[in-house]
Parts: structure tokens; sequence; C-alpha cells
């Protein structure tokens, strides 16, 4: 059995063959060979645990996540956990993975993808709002799927990032791309062609002004259950539809359980982005139209990516 850490595969990855993989992703959903059951969420004192078992043709995973919120206060990650792979056919255990690595990754990947396919070609600048562990990886897969010249980043608390935008600078590994901390939402969303959310918010973070929101392309990551919210009714005057993986996102996260229930958003609005991916509309996409893509993760997802770093790691 392989055992990989976090090291390991950060020295294996490579965004743009991530979103190739989150792209093969799509396919096998829409396809429908796999088997991914509810995933249990266990919630107590703002602590949450995440069960995500999938089966596909080739592998079975199971990634076990912890969400603590309340570990950034003692300088720790929020998430954390393991993905655990297992031969197919016999069950054998074949390799255990840092989980913590694999969600970032992989959701930085899933937002990479997006980006991919619903930001203007020519969008250049990019605004993290949550200067956390998935907005930073948010920013790396944006600079990945488009020329970004600017990555602006935002956090309430209002901490000083200069650390944290150094590690951002030296991570993007590009000269040509500014890294800057913008003291408001405002402003950040103003400077920002693609805005990327990556909070654990239960208010939006985002300014209810549709003027401020049109024509953005917006990557929704932070908002995984029902009480969580990151994004403000405005987008549902300016964005014609809502992108997401799964239908049980619509349970799930309040981005988008809270505005179907107050007649906000309507189901005919919501489009699995596999179903998109095969359409003839992918052209249509950007163009200085306000997309929104809301994400809240599969287990599909994580088991396709962990398959894929087990793969590179055998070929080294």
């Amino acid at each position: 059995m392989i055992v990989l850490g976090k090291e390991q595969i950060e020295e294996l990855m490579d965004c743009n063959m991530m979103m190739d993989q989150i792209e093969e992703c799509y396919r096998i959903f829409r396809a429908g060979t796999y088997y991914m059951p509810p995933r249990p969420v266990i919630e107590h004192d703002n602590k949450t645990l995440i069960y995500m078992p999938c089966y596909t043709e080739e592998i079975i995973g199971t990634k076990m996540l912890t969400m603590f919120p309340e570990n950034a206060k003692l300088g720790l990650p929020s998430i954390d956990g393991l993905v655990i792979l297992n031969d197919q056919k016999t069950g054998a255990p074949l390799a255990v993975l840092d989980g913590q690595s694999v969600t970032a990754w992989r959701t930085g990947a899933v937002g990479g993808t997006a980006i991919r396919h619903l930001a203007d070609k020519d969008a250049h600048t990019v605004g993290i709002i949550g200067a956390g562990t998935q907005g930073f990886y948010q920013a790396l897969y944006a600079c990945a799927a488009r020329e970004i010249r600017q990555v602006s980043v935002y956090n309430h608390s209002g901490r000083d990032l200069t650390e944290y935008l150094e590690r951002l600078k030296k991570a993007i590994d590009n000269p040509g791309v500014k890294v800057v901390q913008c003291k408001t939402a405002e402003e950040l969303v103003r400077q920002s062609e693609i805005i990327c959310t990556a909070t654990p918010s239960t208010e939006p973070v985002l300014p209810d002004d549709k003027e401020l929101l049109k024509g953005k392309c917006i990557i929704a990551i932070g908002s995984y259950t029902p009480k969580m919210r990151e994004i403000p009714d405005a987008i549902w005057d300016m964005a014609d539809r809502v992108y997401i993986e799964l239908p049980y996102a619509c349970e799930e996260s309040g981005d988008l359980s809270q505005p179907l229930a107050d007649g906000k958003l309507t189901k005919d609005r919501i489009v699995l982005m596999s179903d998109y991916l095969a359409s003839d509309e992918r052209e249509e996409s950007g163009n200085g139209k306000t997309t929104y893509f809301k994400s809240v993760g599969m287990g599909l997802f994580d088991v396709c990516i962990a398959q894929k770093i087990l793969e590179i790691a055998k070929e080294r």
C-alpha cells in the first residue's frame, strides 16, 4: 500500500492536468458509470465530519473529511482528513493520501475548470474572498485557467495578509502576476473580472449591488451547509443560470436552498455542469455575461483526482 503525504502530492501536481481530470469526472458523472451514495454530514458544536465514498469502474475511494472553522484561531487549517483508495475487484487497500491536500487541489481544480468554461477568454483579474487554504488554491487554478495579471485578496477579519500574499505569489511563480490585499469586498469586486468566494460565512460576502456584479464570473466554493451563504440576491437579476455539480447541492448549500425557498431562484435556471460541458452552448459563455458556478464538491472528484495522483506517483 502506498502512502502519499502533502509534500509528495505537491511535487506531483500539475494544474492543467488536474482540470483535465475534473472534466473527465464530469463525463463519468453524465454517463452514470459510478456509484456515489449520499454523503453523511455530521455536525456538532460547529465541527463537521463528512464521509464521501464513491465507486467507479476502475477504483473505490473514500474521503473522510473534517471541517473545523475554529482552527483558524489556532493557526491550523480548517479542513483535514484522509483519502483511502481500494481495489475495485478485491477491495484491497491500494493507497492512503493526505485528505487536506487532495481536497485543496481538487477543489481548486473544480473552480479552475469552471473558470475555463464560464469566464471571459480575455479576463486578466481575479479576486479571492477568504484568505484560507481554499482561496489559495482557487487563485492558483485561476492563474492556470486564464492569463491572470492581478490577484486581489480580501479577508473579512482585516488581518495582515503579507505572509499569505508572499506564499501565494511564490506558488503562482509568475513575475507578471501582481498579488494585492483589498480593504473591502467592494474594492475587490470593482477590480476583478473573476471572483472566487471561499468562506464559511452565514451572510453574503459579496455586495448586494447589481451594477458591481454585472459581467463578473463568480465561483462560489465556501457554503457547504444550508445555513451558510456567500452570494447575495442581486446575482439572480444578473445571471440567467447557476451551474452546479449535482442536484444534492440544492439541499446542501444555503447559496441555493435559501433562494429556492424564497422563490428568488427556480429549478429551471439550475444547470448541471456535466450537461453544460456536453452541450453546444460552451462557446456562448463569458463575453460580458454574468456567470455563476456553485460548488459543494462530490466524492467522484476526490476519487478521480486521487487515482490520477496515484498513477503519476507510480510512473515516477
